[in-house]
């Protein structure tokens, strides 16, 4: 198949093709006389784990990795679980600063009356702060 199929079947746009192909996340396509790309569905296949490893948040380094332990399935699975509870943890984190940054509006939305003149607005105050 040529690349418009494989990012059709992959759901994937061109251009995402193409950067993988550059940045050695997907192999480069073997050429036919005419010049264009073929591709088979190995690479449908390695194009959804890319997709679906991005949507469970790792980077394309990340992925990389991932692929490379991937590619060796006699290897134990431990490698593969140490680099998924990683990422898990560094949701967690995330998930932990954003509930933090939640609450802090929460609380600034809450005691703002909404109307009245700006230089008494504690939403404004609250930012001001040296202690901030």
């Amino acid at each position: 198949m040529q690349i418009g199929q494989l990012a059709q079947h992959a759901g994937v746009a061109i251009d995402t093709v193409r950067y993988y192909e550059r940045h050695g996340i997907l192999p480069e396509p073997r050429r036919q006389a005419s010049g264009y790309g073929r591709y088979g569905e190995d690479d449908v296949a390695r194009l959804r784990f890319v997709r679906r490893a991005k949507g469970l948040g790792f980077t394309l380094t990340e992925i990389r990795d991932l692929l490379a332990l991937s590619s060796r399935p006699a290897d134990d699975m431990a490698g593969l679980k140490a680099a998924a509870n990683e990422k898990l943890v560094d949701v967690e984190h995330k998930l932990a600063e954003l509930t933090r940054i939640r609450d802090g509006l929460q609380t600034l939305v809450r005691s703002c009356p909404g109307h009245g003149a700006l230089a008494r607005c504690p939403i404004l105050a609250a930012l001001s702060e040296e202690s901030a």
